[in-house]
């Protein structure tokens, strides 16, 4: 393991300690942000954890947050303290702490921790995918009508969705990370986010794609901030880009 993977564990454990202990407490504190999503007291915490973690680490990187901004610098950690925080304050165990490490530009590293779900998948750049330390791989589908597939939401989802669904093996919802973490587990085929952040597709990314899988936007373009983001085993990715672009 190397010392930015192990580096990436130590800040998971630090926000797992913080995340797990507030987990559906009755007293949790939950605000509204001004982009109408919720934030509670443990995103915070956590987030400013891993910044204090980072900063004394020595290691001369900042930190982009979904709470707190960005520190700057040739080299920073993408942090998504609790990804799916709708799912954490209603007492759901579908959340995890995204964390990517990105230097000039490029992610090298991501790692996802679910810990309601005992699960932890990590990726570095040219060295695999691996979930709870064996390795993944995405799976060999090459047929939709054999596909098994997801969303976060069907809300504002293209028209040609609606025909992915329809000729699609099986529909699910599984949402946020977990989806994305699954395609590269090979336990899904193709997975769908209409509007995705840095920290949401950053640590994903490179799980799916040193798996063996591809990520794009609807369109077939390169990711970014601010627009759509789709995962899938490779195989389908031509034909479910051409559906989604419709």
């Amino acid at each position: 393991m190397s010392g930015d993977l192990e580096f990436a564990h130590a800040l998971a454990d630090i926000a797992d300690a913080i995340t797990v202990a507030r987990f559906r407490a009755s007293d949790l504190r939950v605000e509204t942000k001004p982009d109408l999503t919720p934030v509670s007291e443990a995103d915070r915490a956590a987030e400013e954890a891993i910044r204090a973690q980072v900063a004394a680490s020595g290691r001369g990187e900042g930190v982009l947050g979904e709470e707190y901004g960005d520190d700057g610098g040739d080299a920073r950690w993408i942090v998504d303290p609790i990804d799916g925080t709708k799912n954490y304050v209603r007492g759901t165990p579908v959340w995890a702490t995204l964390l990517a490490l990105e230097r000039e530009g490029e992610v090298v590293l991501g790692l996802v921790s679910a810990p309601s779900l005992h699960r932890r998948w990590w990726a570095e750049r040219g060295g695999g995918t691996f979930s709870n330390g064996e390795r993944c791989r995405v799976s060999s589908v090459a047929s939709l009508d054999d596909a098994a597939i997801s969303t976060t939401s069907s809300r504002r989802m293209p028209n040609g969705w609606t025909e992915i669904v329809q000729r699609s093996w099986t529909n699910r919802g599984f949402g946020d990370f977990w989806q994305h973490c699954l395609v590269a587990e090979g336990a899904l085929d193709l997975a769908c986010d209409t509007v995705v952040n840095l920290w949401d597709y950053a640590p994903v990314q490179i799980l799916v794609e040193e798996a063996g899988g591809r990520c794009t936007t609807y369109d077939g373009t390169p990711t970014a901030a601010g627009a759509s983001f789709v995962s899938t085993n490779g195989a389908l990715h031509g034909s479910v880009v051409s559906l989604l672009r419709t």
